[in-house]
């Protein structure tokens, strides 16, 4: 709970005097849709009896086209870390111009490593395929892909690194058994691609495997992601929690929000060691920003979420329970909205209306909400493993080069070999095309050139520094280099495909 709160008195909507705890959060109308679905959010959970301190401030497009290129100012900065409750709007971020997704700073500098998306059929009353769908997505939140580490290393070819660490395998995934064991659910699905990406989600896939036996009352599974995702688009049912890498996670809960009826229902909670942010899923939608239209379910999902994870327990059973009367009402927008299912088409502000009329009202064809035992999850500090016996054994070297006969290169590049590092391999894209590669591979301009040590010699650093002021003299463009290392006797980088 958050430090910054004090007790007072206040009516619920049904006219109930609760003591409750007065929260100070930081808010973000946003972009797009934003403000408009954010002023309906804001009402409802003020009807409702929610205890929150307000302090607003401007992010995202604005922010950005007045010339502050993070799209956040140092003083709304200190506003999220003071209250430590962020609830935003979404956001825009501008196309060119060397822009980085405001949601993706947000959240590695705050260190949200967790990102929660639950995902819910609510039928009949939301047209959807699968009407016993209940599944919670868990994606790690900081690393990845999602790094954005991106270079251009050639005319032809750019690069974006894939950053993995032991310590944000073990927290998200600790978290997501954590989180089943919390919410009595029964099982933790890990969806990885190690079958072609050995090192990196082969690490996440490992730490899932020691994982998982401390928690012998949860069910726990693999699943490769490319059919994982089509399980879950096809049987969602099928699946309870699931936990997965920030790329893969964002797509996949893309996936189980639509196909539960619509991506604006979904809300989201990035949750962090002291800070943590919340939002609907979905973008800024400036097409129909305006336009008194936007279903703003998402967003008051999300808020369901931050009142519990303040400690406002009753009133976020209250919020969505409105919620879900106002669905089986038929009340809907025009998102979700179905002759066959829907009473009354409504907008924005029409659709928070009928909520508030119905906060205090239970649904009475879907369960009720029932947020009792709702608790905090901590999970213990990080510890560093003894660290692993690092021998180095050779060295990838990436070169810049126009040929198009590998034999050729390798010709220009066994000049620079010495006693320690011998050219061994050369890949075009990861396809070993030297020795003995084939006419019908492709290649590019982008090279990379493996020297390995002859069997039982000792690497030096000062042998991979002699090859490439070798190369240096010979004219070899090298863009990049890779030190090759085995931790404990076991090969810490990737074969070349077909060696």
């Amino acid at each position: 709970m958050n430090a910054n709160t004090q007790i007072s008195q206040r009516p619920k909507a049904n006219g109930a005097k609760v003591s409750s705890v007065k929260t100070a959060i930081t808010v973000s109308y946003g972009d797009g849709i934003g403000p408009e679905i954010m002023e309906a959010t804001l009402r409802i959970l003020d009807a409702a009896g929610a205890q929150l301190d307000i302090d607003t401030i401007e992010v995202g497009e604005k922010v950005y086209t007045s010339g502050v290129t993070t799209g956040i100012s140092n003083t709304a900065w200190d506003t999220v870390r003071k209250n430590k409750i962020f609830f935003k709007g979404p956001i825009t971020t501008p196309q060119g111009g060397g822009y980085k997704s405001l949601n993706v700073t947000l959240r590695k500098t705050l260190g949200l490593y967790a990102n929660v998306r639950p995902c819910n059929s609510y039928y009949p009353f939301v047209d959807t395929r699968h009407p016993d769908m209940d599944v919670v997505i868990i994606r790690e939140n900081e690393e990845d892909l999602y790094a954005g580490i991106e270079h251009r290393q050639t005319d032809e070819v750019v690069q974006c690194l894939k950053l993995i660490t032991r310590p944000g395998c073990e927290r998200i995934i600790r978290y997501a058994f954590e989180y089943a064991k919390n919410q009595g659910r029964k099982k933790v699905t890990c969806m990885t691609k190690d079958n072609i990406m050995k090192q990196t989600d082969g690490l996440f896939h490992q730490v899932f495997r020691e994982i998982a036996p401390q928690y012998p009352d949860i069910q726990s599974e693999h699943l490769i992601v490319d059919i994982g995702t089509a399980l879950v688009a096809d049987s969602p049912e099928r699946f309870d929690v699931v936990v997965m890498p920030n790329l893969y996670g964002d797509i996949v809960s893309d996936v189980t929000s639509q196909i539960s009826g619509s991506v604006g229902l979904g809300g989201s909670a990035n949750i962090g060691t002291s800070c943590s942010m919340f939002e609907a899923i979905h973008g800024s939608a400036p097409d129909i920003a305006g336009k008194d239209i936007a279903n703003p379910s998402g967003l008051i999902q999300a808020a369901v979420m931050m009142l519990n994870h303040i400690g406002q327990f009753e009133v976020a059973e209250t919020v969505q329970n409105a919620w879900l009367r106002t669905l089986e009402q038929g009340i809907h927008t025009g998102d979700i909205y179905r002759k066959s299912q829907s009473k009354k088409r409504v907008g924005t502000r029409e659709f928070a209306d009928a909520i508030i009329a119905n906060l205090g009202v239970q649904p009475q064809f879907m369960s009720p909400a029932n947020f009792e035992g709702f608790q905090a999850i901590t999970l213990p500090e990080y510890t560093r493993r003894t660290a692993s016996k690092k021998e180095l054994k050779g060295v990838d070297v990436f070169v810049d080069w126009r040929g198009k006969d590998p034999d050729d290169l390798a010709a220009k590049l066994q000049v620079i070999e010495n006693p320690a590092l011998k050219l061994s391999m050369i890949t075009n894209r990861g396809v070993k095309v030297w020795p003995n590669g084939f006419d019908e591979t492709f290649c590019t301009d982008h090279w990379r050139c493996r020297f390995s040590a002859p069997k039982d010699l000792w690497v030096r650093k000062e042998d991979i520094i002699e090859v490439l002021q070798k190369a240096a003299i010979s004219n070899v463009d090298i863009i990049k280099t890779e030190n090759l290392y085995e931790f404990d006797g076991v090969r810490g980088y990737s074969l070349g495909q077909g060696q």
